[in-house]
C-alpha cells in the first residue's frame, strides 16, 4: 500500500507569555492510502496541532511532511491553499455550516470555490448528500436539520470534491452516542467504498475502534500507534 502522508521529526513550537509550549515534539509517522487513522490523547497533548500541520493550515517549526512525494514544509501558501482544495476535505465538531445557505448548497460550496460548471455542481452535491441519506432535505437550512443531519451535510461537503484526505476534528463531540455511531458508521462506509483515507482527532475511545491504525498522543509526542491489517 503506497504512503499518502507521512511526517518526519515533526515539531512545533508556540511562544507563549508564560514560556515555551512545545505542542509537537519529533512526530514521525507515516499513513497509507485507504487508512481509516484515529488520533486520541488527553487534552493539550497536540492531537488538533497535529491534524492543522498534516493539512497544511500551520507551518511546523521544524521537521517535514509529505504527501505522496511532494514536502508541504516547503510548499508556498499558495501551493498549500490548491493542495487543501485539490485533495483535502474537512469535517469540523461545530459542523461550520453556513446559515443562509440550504444542505444543497452548503454541499456545493467546495464546487463553487474550484468552478465546477453550475449543473455539475448540483449533481456532484446530490450525489454526496445521497450518500449521507439525506437526498430528501437538499432544500433544508441547517436549522431547519437535527444536529445529526447537520454533520451528514458536513460529511457531504467534505467529501463532493472526492479528496484523497478528509481531516475530521472531534467530528462526534456534540452528538449523543446512537447518532455518533451512525456518523462513524457513515465515514467508515466513505472509506471503503469511496476509498478516501480518513484522519480523525477524538476523545471518544469508542471512535478510536473505528480506525485501523491507532496514534495516541500525549505532551506533543507519540507515545503509541497500533496498526490492524
Amino acid at each position: 500500500m503506497r504512503t499518502i502522508i507521512s511526517t518526519d521529526k515533526l515539531s512545533k513550537i508556540y511562544q507563549h507569555r508564560d514560556g515555551i509550549v512545545n505542542a509537537l515534539q519529533d512526530i514521525s509517522l507515516s499513513i497509507n492510502q485507504g487508512d481509516f487513522v484515529t488520533i486520541t490523547g488527553p487534552s493539550g497533548s497536540g492531537k488538533s496541532t497535529l491534524l492543522m500541520a498534516l493539512c497544511g493550515l500551520i507551518k511546523p517549526s521544524g521537521g517535514t511532511i509529505c504527501f505522496f512525494d511532494k514536502d508541504l514544509t516547503r510548499a508556498s501558501d499558495q501551493e498549500l491553499s490548491r493542495f487543501r482544495q485539490d485533495h483535502v476535505g474537512f469535517i469540523m465538531q461545530n459542523f461550520s455550516l453556513i446559515p443562509y445557505m440550504t444542505a444543497l448548497q452548503n454541499t456545493m460550496f467546495p464546487l463553487i470555490l474550484n468552478g465546477y460548471e453550475k449543473q455539475d455542481q448540483i449533481n456532484r452535491a446530490i450525489s454526496a448528500l445521497k450518500v449521507v441519506g439525506l437526498n430528501n432535505r437538499l432544500n433544508h437550512f441547517p436549522r431547519e436539520l437535527s444536529a445529526g443531519q447537520q454533520q451528514r451535510v458536513a460529511i457531504a461537503r467534505a467529501m463532493v470534491n472526492k479528496p484523497s484526505l478528509i481531516f475530521a476534528d472531534e467530528p462526534t463531540g456534540n452528538l449523543d452516542p446512537a447518532l455518533a455511531f451512525d456518523i462513524l458508521n457513515i465515514l467508515k462506509s466513505i472509506n471503503q467504498v469511496e476509498a478516501i483515507t480518513i484522519i480523525i482527532v477524538t476523545h471518544s475511545m469508542d471512535a478510536a475502534e473505528y480506525g485501523n491504525v491507532k496514534i495516541r498522543l500525549n505532551d506533543g509526542t507519540v507515545v503509541n500507534i497500533e496498526s490492524v491489517l
